[in-house]
């Protein structure tokens, strides 16, 4: 993969050059400025299969059979950036005409909302993506079905053992892989965990789901599914069959064996990003182009996808349509989790402390600008391998640009949420990298200080907000009885495994915490720069 190819992976209908628009069909040219877009004259219209047709002049639209789509993937847990990412390479497949055999077929595990909004319009939606130079939207029309488990769960399962299904994949976030950050290994305590063992045919969570699936599908002798994950963390693959197995064994150690010998879990690196879609999205969505879409999705240009090649049941031709199918996806996956995903953590800190709400906002303050760079430039990037054909050097300039994003304005609360979770899968390594080989680390320092001063609950001017954390009430308590005394949450070793062993760097984040309650986060994070450039000298 080249530099460009990074930063335009190929989604229809692609950036424009003159190159590009030569022979390209007038369903292809939707990129407008954004000031030049006016809603629909004739008012907003339901968007459903039956009224495609009056959507095509504002809106690229489907012009494949959905009817002939075979249901080969069933996704788990689909949200905002399944619909942005993973559904449209899928859409571009049936678009091309390249293949028909793989349509998408929804579940939800914890919440309805999403049947609730994409039933009446026949599992339709509108993507939009954004960039400073304008935007193109487009409805997405491979998702031809769409289940709540826990409304059907005997439906849910039916779809998993039917010999079309090929490939599950997953996007139900670190957290939910139930698995010990210390060990690897399955954590079996839990309610959802012992109900599935004892109703094996009314599961509760994804494990039960696809592990009495895979069951049922030995039993008949067909082939199992390829199971992906595509969560931000580390070797996402090898989670997910640490999960899938250690649950199978606590039923059936036959049952285990099967799946440890004949299903493939690919890791994978996914990265686009995929704000939350606000009411007020939404109804601009509506007025711009005339769709009344119940939940719309706004993302950036940029999207790409890595997969490990490891298929059991059938590849699917993403690599058709822009995804990279490469023998061992760990570099890439190093590169945006380190870069991307602990940058958007420590932005998402020290902005908040900071009193900014969008990431675009912290982006045009030159002091966090400066931070972001640095960070990358010296702390994070000289610890990185290289992957195959990346240069690391463009893919870091590109990150900050994305960030900058103003028609994006990720909100800072999205990349504050879980953590817990986050933490230790994306910044947490590299600050214990650079502790172990002595190399600059006092940018990633007070990323971890903001984390701790974030954790009490009110930003720098005293203004409250509500941590959303699954490990929230233990972590703000910890917060506020440590105050510039960070040893209380290094305690959590579930979280920080032995880093509150290591008397030297207590010290310096005690530092860097009582620097923040008395300067305050703009002298802190200025202080750690000076210091980082010193250091790195």
């Amino acid at each position: 993969m080249t530099q460009t190819e990074i930063a335009l992976l190929p989604l229809s209908p692609g950036p424009r050059t003159p190159e590009t628009l030569a022979g390209t069909s007038a369903r292809d040219i939707a990129l407008t400025d954004l000031a030049n877009v006016v809603a629909s004259p004739t008012g907003i219209r339901p968007l459903t299969q039956d009224t495609l047709g009056q959507h095509d002049e504002q809106l690229i639209v489907p012009t494949y059979d959905r009817s002939a789509l075979t249901p080969a993937v069933v996704h788990f847990s689909v949200g905002g950036f399944h619909r942005s990412h993973q559904l449209l390479y899928f859409d571009e497949v049936a678009e091309r005409r390249i293949s028909d055999a793989w349509g998408v077929v929804g579940v939800g595990l914890n919440s309805r909302h999403m049947k609730d909004a994409l039933a009446p319009q026949d599992h339709l939606y509108t993507v939009v993506e954004r960039s400073p130079d304008g935007e193109r939207a487009r409805v997405v029309g491979v998702m031809i079905d769409y289940h709540f488990a826990p409304e059907d769960p005997a439906v849910v399962l039916d779809l998993l053992t039917d010999a079309r299904t090929r490939m599950v994949s997953l996007t139900i976030t670190g957290s939910g892989y139930r698995l010990f950050p210390d060990t690897g290994d399955f954590d079996s305590d839990d309610e959802d965990i012992r109900w599935d063992l004892a109703e094996p045919g009314r599961p509760r969570t994804v494990f039960g789901y696809l592990v009495e699936a895979l069951d049922r599908r030995r039993r008949a002798g067909l082939p199992p599914f390829t199971v992906v994950s595509c969560d931000n963390m580390h070797r996402n693959g090898d989670a997910a069959r640490a999960a899938l197995v250690g649950f199978a064994l606590l039923r059936d150690e036959v049952l285990a064996r099967w799946i440890t010998d004949r299903v493939s879990f690919p890791s994978s690196m996914v990265d686009r990003i995929t704000p939350h879609t606000t009411p007020e999205q939404r109804e601009a969505v509506a007025q711009r182009y005339g769709v009344d879409d119940n939940w719309p999705v706004i993302t950036e240009p940029f999207s790409q996808w890595v997969i490990e090649d490891d298929f059991c049941n059938g590849r699917p031709p993403l690599d058709l349509v822009g995804v990279r199918f490469v023998p061992d996806v760990a570099r890439y996956e190093l590169m945006k989790t380190r870069l991307l995903n602990a940058s958007h953590c420590a932005l998402g800190y020290l902005g908040s402390l900071a009193g900014h709400a969008s990431i675009d906002r912290v982006m045009a303050d030159p002091l966090f600008a400066d931070y972001a760079e640095q960070l990358m430039d010296a702390e994070v990037r000289p610890l990185l391998p290289p992957p195959d054909g990346i240069d690391l050097v463009a893919y870091q300039q590109l990150l900050l640009k994305r960030f900058a994003n103003p028609a994006i304005a990720d909100q800072l609360y999205r990349l504050c949420r879980r953590g817990s979770t986050k933490m230790p899968h994306h910044l947490l390594p590299s600050l214990r990298e650079a502790l172990a080989t002595d190399r600059p680390h006092a940018l990633l320092t007070v990323a971890v200080a903001a984390w701790f001063r974030y954790l009490r609950g009110v930003d720098g001017e005293g203004r409250a907000f509500a941590i959303d954390d699954p490990l929230a009430e233990r972590l703000q308590e910890l917060a506020l009885a440590g105050g510039s005394d960070p040893r209380p949450l290094l305690g959590v070793r579930s979280v920080f495994g032995d880093l509150g062993g290591d008397p030297a760097f207590v010290a310096e984040l005690a530092d860097a915490l009582e620097r923040l309650d008395r300067d305050g986060v703009r002298a802190t994070v200025a202080t750690a720069l000076l210091r980082s450039r010193t250091l790195g000298r």
